[in-house]
């Protein structure tokens, strides 16, 4: 008779033949346990922690975990077990930023993160990476470079992507595997220079020599080979040069289109249909580069990005100029001026994304397809990171599952010349359960965006997060702006915080659901002190003469979602927006807490508001730094800033559901 061994939380799953019989085997390091049969062995798998953890399969059979780090974290290796000491790997630099328009010219889009990876897909994989228990290896994930609108007076650039690593604790960065930042898209003569270089080059700008374009540069961490991407295109005819990707360079598929980046199957099973591949974008795809500007006229679209998360010139939409979160996508070329045109959108680049995975054993078929799939105290769990859809599989059976949608948190506020901006909302927070009836259901879900910070312009609210549509939560409220009556603090999910020439923050649970899934923003303090965005757990402070408003604290999620192997694994340091690594951040009530509002911004003394607990940024003053983004996939809202300083975005949301196994 066959072999049983549990998932790593229960569930039982048939094993392969073997040759062995007799007794019961547990394993106390992974919680894994097996009843030995004659004919039939079992093996143990290595245990690890960190990052959100998924367990599929791949056709033969073999069983594969995965820990996902969408936000740096520690990966670290307990037991070694009986399958080999070496694991796969996917490390994915930020990507660049790009620039809006300047006049009659046009930008050049950004190029992806740069890309390292010992998985086939990849044609310039490395090999083998040995790991031990002897010391936890420290994952550093690279944020996006941040898009500008070309000024005149100073022309400011857009900034590279940040770099993805994993190393050993101690060695130090760049002991391990390096994934350098993408390139900034080129603004006017700018460059070639440092900032158009990285993992894969930023396109060329038409008002630049027709030379001038971002090259790629060799991995630093000296692993063979040291590819890492592609250059971005010179600048066409009638366009800004596209960015490079993982897999092409700019403007391979036409004038101005962003390079394709690279399909890496290494966080799903290969057989989950692309449309459905939550880790990546366009079917498991990272690193595309942005897409560049059309340079006649202000109305005609630009360029699309490379497959892999690269913005799209051509998109006009928030969501689809910005590289997409956690796949280090370039961001696209913008059209108008933030200061002529107040709701034009900014090409910021995508996040990194560091993945590791590693073989233990053999699984059973998954009721349902759709995010990344976990086991934990007898239930299945699909959290989507993106948008996706939950599919049933033909052995679903009719069942109640419970469920956390969180939409993305609202965009901090300018500051203005001397006061201080109010921080972003949470995304709204709804928790329950519903049915879910007999097989086939085929249910959409939409994880939000976060909203854009303040820069040059009003802050925008978070996208709403969706459970199929009945179950809705919506954007946070932006913060508002530390100047400009039109830039006022907004409703939401959770209320923006009050600003200068708007003191009351914005409502939260708007619309109203029931129970609430939010509160509202603080008010702007009598003198200098923006209002901290509401959170899901509290409203935001109100400012004061000499500090910012703290941001409302989140919500922890219900027991069935605490997943020890996804716990938040960066406790020591809470900024920026308390480090989370894993599922959610710490709060006051332990760990795994989402949608905490952001911090309200100051000037000119003191200091900005702390972001609540649950991903929401920091607020501060110039003199302290940039505000803290909101965490992503937290649904924290973006903190304010003071004297003109530019407010930070809100993080992405997340939608989690769980079902018996």
């Amino acid at each position: 008779m066959p072999k049983w061994i549990g998932n790593r939380f229960g569930s039982v799953v048939p094993l392969g033949p073997g040759s062995t019989a007799g007794s019961a085997v547990y394993n106390l390091f992974d919680q894994y346990y097996a009843s030995q049969q004659s004919g039939w062995s079992a093996l143990t798998g290595m245990t690890a922690t960190g990052g959100v953890i998924s367990d599929y399969t791949t056709d033969p059979g073999d069983v594969y975990r995965a820990h996902v780090f969408t936000s740096s974290g520690i990966f670290d290796v307990t037991a070694l077990g009986d399958h080999p000491a070496h694991v796969d790997y996917l490390v994915v630099g930020g990507g660049g930023g790009a620039a809006a328009v300047h006049g009659s010219n046009a930008s050049g889009g950004a190029g992806g993160g740069g890309l390292r990876t010992n998985m086939p897909g990849c044609p310039y994989a490395q090999a083998e990476y040995p790991v031990s228990t002897t010391n936890p290896y420290t994952i550093i994930v690279g944020a996006g470079g941040k898009g500008v609108y070309e000024n005149p007076s100073n022309q400011p650039v857009a900034s590279q992507g940040s770099q993805s690593e994993i190393y050993p604790t101690p060695g130090g960065s760049g002991s391990g595997i390096y994934a350098s930042g993408g390139g900034a898209g080129q603004t006017r003569e700018w460059a070639p220079g440092p900032v158009q270089t990285g993992g894969s080059g930023g396109g060329g700008d038409t008002y630049a020599p027709g030379s001038y374009t971002g090259g790629t540069v060799a991995s630093p961490d000296g692993r063979s080979p040291t590819t890492q991407g592609f250059a971005g295109s010179p600048k066409g005819p009638n366009s800004g040069g596209g960015g490079g990707g993982a897999g092409e360079a700019g403007s391979t598929d036409g004038q101005g289109h962003g390079g394709d980046g690279l399909q890496i199957l290494i966080a799903e099973s290969p057989t989950v249909p692309a449309p459905t591949r939550t880790i990546g974008a366009d079917g498991g795809y990272f690193a595309g580069g942005g897409g560049g500007e059309y340079s006649s006229g202000t109305g005609t679209p630009g360029y699309p990005g490379g497959l892999g998360g690269g913005g799209s010139a051509a998109a006009r939409t928030v969501d689809g100029i910005r590289g997409k979160y956690a796949t280090g996508g370039g961001g696209a070329a913008g059209k108008n001026n933030p200061s002529t045109h107040p709701n034009s959108l900014i090409g910021n680049g995508g996040s990194g994304i560091v993945v590791v995975r590693y073989k233990i054993a053999t699984l059973a078929t998954a009721k349902a397809t759709g995010g990344v799939i976990s086991f934990y105290g007898g239930k299945t769990i699909h959290t989507f990171f993106n948008s996706g859809t939950f599919n049933t599989a033909p052995n679903w059976s009719a069942a109640t599952v419970e469920y956390v949608v969180v939409a993305g948190g609202g965009g901090g506020g300018r500051g203005g010349a001397g006061e201080g901006s109010g921080g972003g909302g949470a995304g709204g927070y709804r928790t329950g359960t519903t049915p879910i009836g007999a097989h086939p259901v085929n249910t959409a879900i939409q994880v939000g965006a976060g909203g854009l910070g303040g820069v040059g312009g009003a802050a925008t609210s978070g996208t709403p997060s969706y459970f199929g549509t009945p179950i809705t939560s919506a954007g946070g409220g932006a913060g508002a702006a530390g100047t400009g009556s039109s830039n006022n603090a907004l409703n939401g999910g959770s209320g923006g915080g009050g600003g200068y020439n708007d003191n009351s923050g914005g409502s939260g649970n708007t619309p109203p659901t029931s129970p609430s899934q939010g509160n509202a923003g603080g008010n702007y303090g009598p003198t200098y002190g923006g209002g901290g965005g509401g959170g899901a757990g509290a409203p935001g402070s109100n400012g004061a003469g000499d500090v910012g408003g703290a941001g409302g604290i989140g919500v922890q999620v219900p027991t069935a979602f605490r997943n020890p192997a996804s716990a938040p694994t960066d406790t020591s340091n809470p900024e920026p927006s308390q480090r989370g690594g894993g599922l959610g951040t710490p709060g006051p009530g332990g760990i795994y807490y989402l949608a905490g509002g952001g911090g309200g911004g100051n000037h000119p003394i003191g200091d900005g508001g702390a972001g609540g607990a649950g991903g929401g940024g920091r607020g501060v003053r110039p003199p302290q730094g940039s505000a803290t983004a909101g965490l992503t996939n937290t649904g924290g809202g973006g903190g304010g800033n003071g004297s003109s300083g530019d407010g930070a975005p809100g993080g992405s949301g997340i939608v989690i559901i769980a079902y018996p196994s």
